[in-house]
């Protein structure tokens, strides 16, 4: 399979050929450093809004044939740059360790003991309310300020315990003033964390206290704001961040803000957030006391950070065991709670099995179900082993060695029938007899036979709508015209086979029953039943593969060919050649079109032009495959090339034969009436009739130009607009509810009171070339 990677920007974009669904995320990294050139250490790859890890498959993430995946490329950060941030560390770490012995007896005296400074073994208690100038940076002791956490990038609430001069500042007269700030550290305490204890932080990482809410009509793209996100769930309340506006949008009755939301110092940022909280944005304040505000500019009500609790919305009286403890929900005791350090579960120590008398003194503590057991550690010497997840794995248990991975079943659909529902019995409009397909995910597309797998397509209360002839059962017999269907079940696919030997009887449940109710008789769930006029039965659409050809001469070489109608004469039960009890149907096909494996019916081939068809970027997929091939074994290649080039000119005669001209799309009598009287759509239809001459494609063509723009289906209850557009009737009037009251297709002002009137002509049309397109909806 193949999928595009595009940078955020949308700038661009590269194919990635040659994948499987079992391709990690690291062996991705490595193809989209040789096409974008960006070492894998600095690629951050986004999926549909989940960032893709190491270690797992684009299976995992649910990636698809031709899916867009997002690249983020990380800053390239200066080898100086590192190297002084570096410093910076050892300089904190080293001031953190001893920030009391730097600060003079003097600055020691001025605290007068009411400030808590964690210095060797002593602490003293803060007093809010005095704000204490320490001489030198932007801050004060005692003063409210925003702090960034270093690991989120995130800013919190915090208090200036202590400022300090870091302990390799020479002793001189500092003339640079940002020089002399990035020496400087302050000493916070993060309030609604005092359990993380006193962190030093240098200037850039401190700043006062936001105060200033901005109004929605102050708010405009490219400002740079603190406002609340949640990167994990958008829509929940999160941490506060720096953001730039991008665009904001306001309609009657709904206000967006769009923004990049900066994720620290690091360069990482998220492009195009949208913003839940647009009433909670603030100003970010210049550096500089708060005492020298003037009177009034007090910061507001405390801000609430996220996210909180989803199952008791933070009720202290109701029972949880999300955010307290995991075995009784009970919130008490949190001095007796054990955090595990792998599922963030908490656990109160006598809750534990056994009970814990005391605190573990281990740094790292792992509740019973995270903890490893011991017998599963993978000594010296030993192979690995298999986690507890994966051995519950049905592919645990099978031998198969194979990448199952890159099938095209294992693909899923890009595109889906919407010209008739799912549950649509009889022809598909548009889709001839003959027609072939190189993938079953193709016919599922056409919606010819929906499921990519499973052999039958019904429902057990309705009936069946279409089966596949794969010679997967020996009972089958194929006559062509006739043959001897076998019902599904009775074998053991654990293990993820897809076939298997007959293990165990039949029953008429489900698909089998669904069969059974096409046929133009009473359900006989015992014997079976034959219906006397079998051609009033529910038509049934038979697809053969070229799996069958095998048992039958009736498949095609390759791919998979629609056959047409047939129909269900009778069902009844039989032991099979494997000695277990299997439901047969014999089916006889009851269709206008010509067989395909017939003189006409092959000559309607030639002429409709129906060849196999691949999936969209399949065969430039193949010759690059075949291009690497020819590269690694040249002389190989060559030969078989000039063998098949000689073979094919023994073959084919001396000239070419002429090409076979496609038959027209004929029109009855009453289709050309219909469309004569849509004199609305006049200009639609001469454009429509240009088609006939493509045979089938011509259905193709009608589709296209009246596809309604709204909902991207073919106009049902069709509204002809005076400027000549085609919409659905329900499309349009949702849109003059929101009170726009235009063309949405160009924009032309309808006015308030537009007369929305179904358009006969072109309903009646519709119907005729899509039957049934109009269900459910």
């Amino acid at each position: 399979m193949w999928i595009q990677v595009r940078t955020m920007d949308g700038k661009v974009t590269h194919r990635v050929d040659s994948l499987s669904k079992l391709t990690k995320v690291d062996e991705l990294r490595l193809k989209i450093s040789e096409l974008f050139k960006v070492e894998p250490e600095r690629q951050r790859l986004f999926y549909r809004g989940k960032q893709m890890e190491d270690g797992h498959t684009i299976f995992d993430y649910n990636v698809g044939l031709n899916d867009i995946v997002q690249l983020l490329i990380r800053q390239n950060m200066p080898c100086v740059e590192m190297t002084k941030n570096k410093d910076k560390e050892a300089e904190l770490s080293d001031s953190d360790s001893g920030c009391g012995s730097t600060q003079s007896e003097s600055d020691k005296s001025s605290t007068h003991g009411e400030m808590e400074v964690q210095t060797a073994g002593t602490s003293v208690q803060v007093n809010p309310s005095q704000v204490l100038e320490p001489g030198f940076g932007f801050y004060k002791v005692n003063e409210m300020v925003d702090a960034r956490d270093l690991n989120m990038g995130a800013w919190f609430e915090a208090q200036i315990v202590n400022v300090t001069r870091s302990p390799k500042t020479p002793k001189v007269d500092v003339v640079d003033v940002e020089h002399e700030q990035e020496e400087i550290l302050y000493h916070v305490k993060y309030e609604d964390y005092p359990e993380n204890g006193v962190i030093p932080l240098l200037a850039k990482d401190v700043r006062p206290r936001a105060r200033t809410v901005y109004q929605w009509h102050q708010l405009e793209p490219g400002m740079i704001v603190m406002l609340n996100y949640n990167p994990d769930d958008p829509k929940e309340r999160g941490y506060w961040y720096d953001a730039e506006i991008q665009r904001k949008r306001e309609t009657r009755t709904l206000r967006e803000i769009y923004a990049k939301i900066i994720l620290g110092d690091a360069g990482d940022s998220l492009n195009d957030c949208r913003i839940m909280f647009v009433t909670e944005i603030y100003k970010i304040e210049e550096p500089g006391s708060q005492s020298d505000m003037p009177a009034g500019s007090e910061s507001p009500l405390k801000r609430s950070n996220g996210p909180e609790c989803k199952q008791c919305k933070d009720d202290p009286d109701k029972i949880c065991r999300w955010c307290n403890c995991n075995i009784c929900g009970i919130k008490q005791d949190p001095d007796k709670q054990l955090l595990c350090d792998e599922c963030d579960l908490a656990y109160h120590t006598y809750c534990l099995n056994p009970p814990l008398t005391a605190i573990p003194e281990d740094e790292d503590w792992y509740c019973p179900n995270c903890r490893t057991d011991s017998n599963e550690v993978v000594r010296a010497g030993e192979k690995l082993k298999e986690s507890k997840k994966k051995a519950k794995m049905a592919s645990a248990s099978s031998s198969s060695q194979r990448d199952w991975g890159k099938g095209m079943a294992c693909v899923g659909r890009t595109k889906q029938c919407t010209i008739v529902p799912s549950n649509h019995y009889g022809p598909i409009p548009g889709v001839p007899v003959g027609s072939l397909w190189k993938f079953r995910v193709q016919v599922s597309e056409s919606g010819v036979h929906r499921p990519h797998v499973a052999g039958i397509h019904g429902r057990n209360n309705d009936g069946a709508y279409s089966l596949v002839l794969a010679g997967g059962y020996e009972d089958d017999v194929d006559d062509g015209n006739e043959f001897t269907y076998t019902g599904s079940g009775g074998r053991d696919l654990s293990g993820n086979k897809r076939t298997a030997e007959q293990s165990c009887d039949q029953t008429l449940t489900h698909m089998n029953r669904a069969l059974a109710l096409n046929c133009n008789v009473p359900v006989n769930d015992k014997n079976g039943a034959q219906a006397k006029n079998w051609k009033d039965g529910k038509p049934v659409r038979v697809v053969r593969s070229w799996k069958g050809r095998k048992h039958s001469k009736y498949c095609p070489e390759e791919g998979n060919r629609y056959d047409g109608i047939y129909k269900i004469v009778k069902y009844w039960p039989a032991k099979g050649k494997s000695g277990f009890l299997v439901w047969r149907y014999l089916l006889k096909r009851d269709d206008d079109e010509p067989a395909p494996w017939t003189r006409d019916g092959k000559e309607r081939i030639k002429k409709l032009g129906l060849a196999l068809q691949y999936p969209a970027g399949y065969q430039k997929e193949k010759e690059n495959k075949n291009e690497v091939e020819e590269e690694e074994t040249p002389s190989k290649a060559k030969r078989k090339r000039e063998s098949q080039r000689i073979e094919s000119t023994k073959n084919s005669p001396a000239k070419s034969p002429k090409k076979v001209k496609v038959e027209v799309y004929k029109l009855s009598g009453e289709q050309k009436a219909l469309i004569k009287d849509d004199t609305q759509n006049k200009k639609v239809w001469d454009e429509a009739m240009e088609s006939l001459s493509l045979g089938p494609k011509f259905l193709n063509k009608v589709e296209e130009v009246f596809l309604c723009i709204c909902c991207q289906e073919v106009v049902y209850r069709p509204i002809t607009t005076e400027c000549h557009h085609n919409v659905c009737k329900e499309c349009l009037q949702r849109s003059f509810r929101a009170d726009v009251y235009t063309c949405p297709a160009c924009r032309h002002d309808l006015g308030k009171n537009y007369s929305m009137t179904v358009n006969k002509s072109l309903q009646e049309i519709l119907n005729q070339f899509f039957p049934g397109y109009s269900n459910g909806r």
